[in-house]
């Protein structure tokens, strides 16, 4: 298996890096060198020409024809720079090979210096453009040869051959055609060539899409947990606080169980917060935790903190136990969390809190309804604490959060008033893991 980062959760950087080891090792050790060194490939192409035109070269040489010989080594260092202005170069070899034909008809591989360059021009340009192209720098020399007037074996003998005039015939439409169908294949493949390497270029760009989607998406988790986390934690602490102010003269021992909760809420949010940033930063060099660890009596120790801080809560669960996903049951503790940081943050006078969780098959149903109007008798009810709302801690996030939350599990949040005043929150969770996959 490997080990690397899913590109959703991976540098847009290190997505592309992935994506250009995954290509080199597709090209291999040789096409990949030569993929990275250019000039190398073009020097290649320049000695494969050398290697063609050699006989013809030599013939033209021993013939007298000294332009052509000078001509063909012109070609040869032309197609170094094929790269680097593919247009020029693709004109100057068409109207030399010409010359060339004119000069010393019927040597061999005179249009070689064509597919090289015409090759280039595909690489480097658009179909359209380089079909253009090839039409214009092709007609010139196939219909040289395909419309001489002199047979080869005259040509080539200074003489009359005696060969059949249709022999010749068929000789010079082979030559055109060959010519023209040596130029369109070694078109295709640059074609072919420009195609694949804009093919890479969208997938890399979109890899680096994904993964910066990935990084933001992982950005807008941690801050939805931190606010979770400091929301809450800041609330309980805050109400904490002063419900200790207000008991220490009249209750002592209640005051340092109070205090108590407030440091074990401090060092629970500390820890939150550690382990939700060690996904940005993690100093052992380790992957840090994904997603935060659930317990099965988390959600216990969230009401009991709850109860200590103040609120008069009432649990109650029906149906199965919750699925056994530590993501879908973080789902849950975050919802019932943000909803019961609003109640004691927001709520006056409460005198009871509902809070159900029901399991129907696959549906996840979570309610908090708190009745907004009980009474506290001078700090008897709760110790004094939750008789005001915390002011000045609040974001505006957290029911945003828990839709995103639910939004997961197409599931919905509605928040709103009940006609007794008190304040309803619901959310309805779909969990399809038990069903297979699809």
């Amino acid at each position: 298996m490997n080990e690397a980062l899913p590109v959703k959760d991976a540098p847009a950087s290190q997505a592309g890096a992935s994506f250009a080891e995954i290509t080199a090792r597709r090209r291999g050790r040789i096409r990949s060198y030569l993929f990275e060194h250019p000039r190398v490939m073009d020097a290649l192409a320049v000695v494969c020409y050398v290697l063609l035109v050699t006989p013809t070269a030599v013939d033209a040489v021993i013939a007298g024809h000294w332009l052509a010989a000078l001509l063909l080594a012109a070609v040869a260092g032309s197609l170094f720079f094929r790269r680097r202005v593919p247009v020029a170069v693709v004109a100057f070899v068409a109207v030399a090979e010409v010359a060339i034909t004119l000069l010393h008809p019927w040597g061999s591989n005179v249009s070689a210096g064509l597919w090289f360059s015409l090759y280039a021009v595909a690489v480097a340009y658009s179909r359209r453009f380089s079909l253009t192209t090839l039409a214009v720098v092709t007609a010139p020399l196939a219909l040289l040869y395909l419309f001489t007037s002199a047979e080869p074996a005259e040509i080539m003998a200074g003489g009359h051959s005696g060969a059949p005039e249709h022999d010749h015939l068929l000789i010079a439409i082979a030559a055109g055609v060959s010519i023209a169908l040596s130029n369109v294949i070694a078109t295709g493949i640059g074609i072919s060539v420009r195609q694949r390497r804009e093919h890479e270029q969208e997938i890399a760009a979109w890899a680096a899409r994904t993964a910066q989607l990935g990084s933001v998406n992982e950005r807008n988790r941690i801050a939805r947990e931190m606010h979770d986390v400091v929301a809450h934690s800041l609330t309980v602490m805050i109400t904490l606080s002063d419900g200790a102010a207000v008991v220490v003269k009249k209750s002592p021992e209640r005051a340092g169980e109070v205090l108590g909760e407030l440091s074990r809420t401090g060092r629970t949010a500390l820890a939150d917060m550690r382990r939700v940033l060690g996904v940005l930063r993690d100093e052992s060099g380790q992957q840090a935790p994904r997603e935060p660890l659930a317990s099965g009596d988390s959600l216990a120790k969230l009401l009991e903190g709850f109860r200590t801080a103040g609120l008069p809560l009432h649990y109650s669960h029906t149906g199965a136990a919750l699925p056994d996903d530590a993501a879908f049951q973080l789902t849950v503790y975050r919802i019932v969390q943000e909803s019961l940081t609003n109640v004691l943050r927001y709520g006056r006078s409460m005198g009871r809190v509902d809070v159900s969780i029901a399991r129907n098959d696959a549906t996840v149903t979570i309610e908090v309804l708190d009745d907004g109007k009980g009474f506290v008798e001078g700090g008897t009810a709760g110790s004094g604490l939750g008789s005001g709302a915390v002011s000045g801690v609040g974001s505006g996030q957290g029911l945003a959060g828990m839709k995103e939350r639910a939004r997961i599990y197409a599931g919905t949040v509605e928040a709103g008033r009940t006609k007794n005043g008190g304040w309803r929150v619901c959310a309805v969770l779909e969990w399809n893991g038990n069903r297979g996959k699809s």
